[in-house]
């Protein structure tokens, strides 16, 4: 399994209006500032789907449905 990967990390964004309607506050995050890179290589997963909303990422792997919808 390959552990470390090089190149884009992908991560969509959410309007902080829409924090409430898709209950972001239940998943795991991290700030902005954090490296996407290594919260995906050292404990979310390569396939994670993250989202930003504010100053937070969320990993929303669980609720790809909010993956989808955000942009």
């Amino acid at each position: 399994m390959e552990r470390f990967r090089k190149g884009k990390y992908a991560v969509r964004t959410l309007s902080v209006k829409d924090y409430d309607k898709y209950n972001l506050g239940q998943f795991a995050n991290f700030h902005k500032s954090g490296s996407v890179m290594g919260m995906k290589n050292l404990y979310y997963g390569l396939d994670a789907k993250l989202v930003r909303c504010g100053n937070y990422i969320y990993n929303v792997t669980l609720a790809p449905e909010i993956y989808e919808a955000a942009h």
